[in-house]
């Protein structure tokens, strides 16, 4: 199914989150994972998109969705992965996690938006009317306001080698 015109924000962040995620694997499938710059860096993206896209769907999306039955028990999954990831991301401002950490980090997230995507999107464009879903993107977009225009630019020692 085609993305609501009104999702397009909050998909295209996840688009930004799963590079992160992939870039994130693949230096530590490659054994190349400086601890303190991915740390930096995923504390960066979580202080100038993710906290703020985390936010814009605890007040305007899963409220929204929750009001259907068949979405309630997808939302508290959600709501429950949003409140672990926030744990990982706040491990990551202090530094303390290691490489299974920052993995245990990549996995958790690309499953959490997959399943956004996948799941609760879907759901949401076909239970929702087309107004509901205008007014929830006129809101989304109040709400994400604040997230930062600019691109959390991985230094070098989180750029992906080509070999």
């Amino acid at each position: 199914m085609l993305r609501d015109k009104n999702l397009i924000p909050l998909s295209h962040q996840h688009q930004h989150s799963l590079a992160i995620c992939v870039r994130l694997d693949r230096a530590i499938q490659a054994g190349e994972v400086d601890l303190e710059a991915w740390q930096a860096e995923i504390a960066q993206a979580f202080e100038q998109a993710t906290g703020i896209h985390f936010a814009a769907e605890e007040k305007e999306v899963f409220p929204r969705a929750a009001r259907f039955p068949e979405m309630q028990a997808l939302v508290q999954e959600l709501l429950a992965e949003h409140t672990v990831l926030r744990g990982l991301f706040s491990e990551a401002a202090s530094r303390s996690l290691d490489r299974a950490g920052l993995g245990k980090l990549g996995e958790k997230l690309a499953a959490h938006i997959r399943k956004e995507e996948r799941q609760l999107f879907e759901a949401m464009q076909k239970s929702m009317g087309a107004e509901e879903l205008r007014v929830m993107g006129s809101a989304l977009e109040r709400a994400l306001a604040e997230v930062s225009q600019t691109c959390v630019v991985p230094s070098a020692a989180t750029r992906i080698r080509s070999k």
